[in-house]
């Protein structure tokens, strides 16, 4: 019930929403943090051309903790939407640090969604939704993608979800 909610709020939102990201941003009373800086040898953002590849990011709260845990197992399908929503709200940091503007947006191209899931758990697209809809709420038309939504047996430090993203900027 909750997770139809959380579908029917979201394509609610796209209506009432218009098509400039800043001001969605402040709509939706999301407060973007300064994002974290890799823990590893690699970047948040590679630019080639007008495409940004940002690397895969995990749900990671405020506090530094994370959204841990197997979807069917630990966690509902509820709880990994929220952590695939939260995952989008990091990426939109680091798009926002990278860019100074979301606004430069042209295009959400392409979403990997990998979700830590039991080798039954098969709704998948049903959690990287979470992503997906905040990305379209915040983007409009622009935030609309190609996606793949797939099943994992283990994700790094057990987070419940990993994304990545590619993104064409004017």
């Amino acid at each position: 019930m909750k997770y139809l909610f959380l579908v029917i709020f979201s394509f609610a939102a796209l209506i009432v929403i218009g098509q400039n990201a800043e001001s969605n941003l402040t709509k939706l009373g999301i407060k973007l943090t300064t994002p974290q800086k890799p823990v590893a040898n690699y970047v948040n953002i590679v630019q080639t051309g007008k495409l940004l590849y940002l690397s895969g990011k995990g749900p990671t709260r405020e506090d530094g903790t994370n959204i841990t845990g197997k979807l069917g197992k630990e966690l509902s399908i509820e709880e990994g939407y929220a952590a695939a929503r939260l995952v989008g709200i990091n990426h939109l940091a680091v798009l926002k640090d990278y860019l100074g503007d979301l606004n430069k947006v042209k295009r959400v191209i392409k979403v990997l969604g990998m979700v830590n899931c039991e080798s039954t758990f098969t709704d998948q697209p049903k959690v990287i939704n979470g992503y997906s809809d905040l990305m379209v709420a915040v983007f409009g038309e622009k935030g609309k993608h190609a996606r793949s939504a797939v099943g994992f047996n283990a994700l790094p430090s057990n987070i419940a979800v990993e994304v990545e993203v590619i993104v064409e900027i004017e």
